[in-house]
């Protein structure tokens, strides 16, 4: 199945998923996840229609940024470290995963324009997750007043890798309610508009959630570091 198609799937779902909750399928924004991927397939999913392209290693990023330029919108997913951040900062529209006031200085100091930017949260509470935990968040964004280079469009979070989808759903939920928790401060820096939430195995359920951005890699645009796609 080639991209384009793959991508019609994820789409109907999506509309299917959105149509049950009640929500319009424009509020959901499709992430293609190309971290397994070579330039030429990242290729194929904007000749299919995708807009949104992510990475999770600053060196995969910046091949594929070298190679496609500013055609996506551009999502840093993975774990930052305060030491890469100047490497990237120039070229990301938005960063899902500021989880501590030293990556988030670094990305103030570093960033020449308004970095849009998403707390990730340990909703699952699983020790091999990084993120904050769902009781500091409201807190953590306190401290971020003073820092004008970014904004705090949303909150990101991973559901667990599991066949429970009560389990999944309820880690969707908690982070639904930290957003409408911080939403009520109407704070300017941290409107809190997002959720980053949903993968290849999830997505529906995070959808009818409230997810408004699914980061999507196997089931849209394969794995090349496999012999068998899934």
């Amino acid at each position: 199945m080639s991209v384009k198609e793959r991508y019609e799937v994820i789409k109907s779902r999506i509309k299917h998923a959105c149509d049950k909750a009640g929500r319009s399928a424009n509020e959901v924004h499709i992430i293609a996840v190309t971290k397994y991927v070579s330039i030429d397939r990242a290729k194929e999913a904007l000749e299919a229609g995708v807009m949104h392209l992510g990475e999770n290693r600053d060196d995969g990023f910046l091949e594929k940024w070298n190679a496609l330029g500013d055609k996506p919108t551009w999502h840093f997913i993975g774990t930052l470290q305060s030491r890469k951040v100047k490497q990237i900062i120039d070229y990301v529209d938005f960063i899902h995963s500021l989880d501590r006031l030293s990556l988030a200085k670094e990305i103030n100091k570093r960033a020449q324009k308004e970095i849009k930017c998403f707390v990730q949260v340990n909703a699952s509470g699983e020790a091999s997750k990084h993120g904050l935990a769902p009781e500091e968040a409201i807190e953590f964004i306190h401290q971020l007043q003073s820092l004008t280079n970014i904004k705090v469009v949303g909150l990101m979070t991973m559901a667990p890798l599991t066949e429970d989808t009560k389990l999944i759903r309820n880690c969707f939920r908690k982070l639904k309610d930290i957003q409408k928790s911080i939403q009520s401060l109407n704070l300017s820096y941290a409107p809190c508009t997002e959720l980053s939430m949903g993968m290849s195995n999830d997505y529906e359920i995070a959808v009818e959630e409230g997810a408004t951005f699914v980061r999507i890699g196997t089931a849209l645009v394969g794995n090349e570091n496999s012999e068998v796609e899934k």
